[in-house]
């Protein structure tokens, strides 16, 4: 008996009573849903135009012919597998599935099972060309026209099956508990693949993403995908989300969604978060005050290099600038801005005021993109504060907003 099969050397194979009689052709294998690989626990037997489910128990060997333990089949006809089971050719062959370790989705051509002990486990699926010819029956005559022709062999291509994610069947109803998987995707590659899938899909996998995952997901989603998924959600998931959002890129988004619904939204948040959003929201999003975001650290002059440093790691999940604090007084005026490196390189008992430069480079709410870029090119800033006419501090803009003005198709 071989140590390992493909869903292909099954699909409509004869399956006999030990007699001899064939009973029917397989038309499915049913597995189990179990961590790291599933079990095959059945087939699913058409015979004369109807199909009934053969427990795997039953299944008395499976070379060179499949054949029963016995020469009946049971009395009553065995129940269907239980919700946690998987139908293969039903749910998995031929569909599109997430690949986790690669971050892209890919189509499944066949199959690949390891025995262990007397059952079968579902522990690759096989993505290639190879697997295509497989499956129509034609993997030896191409492996010998390419190696006549070329001297090639003509590879494998697996996905260990821990690293699948099902987008189809029974398995979008099991996203929540499997969503894992995703949740380990770098939030571009994530928003990537959700980009690559249908509608039905993308909703699936959104709504079963973890609050922060499907927050920094949507950072880097198409903004008319963006528009889409946060209006198809309720008003309390919507407003987490944004809550979770980098406060530039939350203002994008309800800048693009009808008015009420953006009301709704904020009215859901955090009434701090909420009112950060409200001041991000009256800027053009052509002008300095349009690229700028409130999630940076800003501190007073007498506080020391220590505590800066201390303040500066806890803060820093919810900063989207990190590269620079800035020095401020108790009326929000622009008193300075000290680098990561003037922290580092300084005694931990000096203050922020002894360690700012004199000056400090700034532009105002309405200056358009252009000066703004302008700034950053002449400077060689990775952040650029935003301060009104009075000079008080409005918000930051980091270098990736700029990025997005000068190549805002790169992502």
């Amino acid at each position: 008996m071989k140590d390992f099969y493909f869903f292909s050397d099954f699909l409509n194979r004869g399956v006999y009573f030990p007699s001899g009689q064939r009973i029917g052709r397989i038309s499915d294998l049913v597995a189990i849903r179990e961590e790291p690989y599933p079990m095959v626990i059945g087939m699913v037997i058409r015979s004369k135009g109807k199909k009934f489910y053969l427990p795997w128990e039953k299944i008395g060997q499976i070379e060179p012919r499949i054949l029963l333990n016995e020469d009946r089949l049971p009395a009553l006809p065995s129940p269907l597998p239980e919700k946690e089971s998987v139908f293969l050719r039903e749910e998995v062959m031929d569909k599109q599935i997430v690949d986790t370790y690669g971050a892209k989705v890919v189509r499944v051509n066949d199959l690949h099972f390891l025995r262990v002990n007397s059952h079968l486990r579902l522990v690759h699926v096989d993505v290639g060309f190879r697997g295509l010819m497989r499956r129509v029956g034609w993997e030896r005559v191409v492996d010998r026209l390419l190696q006549w022709l070329f001297s090639y062999v003509l590879p494998n291509q697996f996905i260990s099956w821990k690293y699948v994610q099902l987008l189809s069947g029974s398995d979008l109803l099991h996203l929540s508990v499997s969503q894992k998987k995703l949740s380990h995707l770098h939030p571009a590659d994530l928003a990537d693949i959700m980009e690559e899938l249908s509608s039905r899909e993308r909703s699936a996998i959104f709504h079963a993403l973890d609050t922060e995952t499907a927050a920094e997901a949507l950072e880097e989603i198409d903004p008319k995908i963006q528009k889409s998924l946060i209006e198809e959600i309720p008003v309390e998931k919507a407003s987490d989300i944004v809550e979770e959002m980098s406060p530039s890129e939350a203002a994008d988004l309800l800048a693009d969604l009808p008015e009420e619904r953006a009301k709704e939204i904020l009215e859901g948040m955090e009434k701090e978060k909420a009112e950060d959003l409200r001041e991000l929201l009256i800027h053009s999003e052509e002008t300095a005050g349009g690229l700028m975001t409130t999630a940076y650290l800003s501190l007073p002059p007498e506080v020391t290099v220590e505590t800066a440093i201390s303040r500066l790691k806890a803060e820093a999940p919810n900063l989207d600038i990190m590269d620079y604090i800035f020095v401020v007084d108790e009326e929000e005026e622009l008193r300075g801005v000290v680098s990561i490196r003037d922290l580092l390189t300084a005694h931990s008992h000096q203050t922020l005021s002894e360690i700012s430069p004199s000056r400090v480079v700034s532009v105002k709410p309405d200056a358009d993109q252009k000066e703004v870029v302008d700034a950053f090119a002449k400077y060689g800033f990775r952040a650029l504060p935003v301060v009104d006419e009075g000079g008080h501090l409005k918000g930051v803009i980091g270098f990736r907003s700029v990025l997005d003005v000068l190549a805002p198709d790169a992502g």
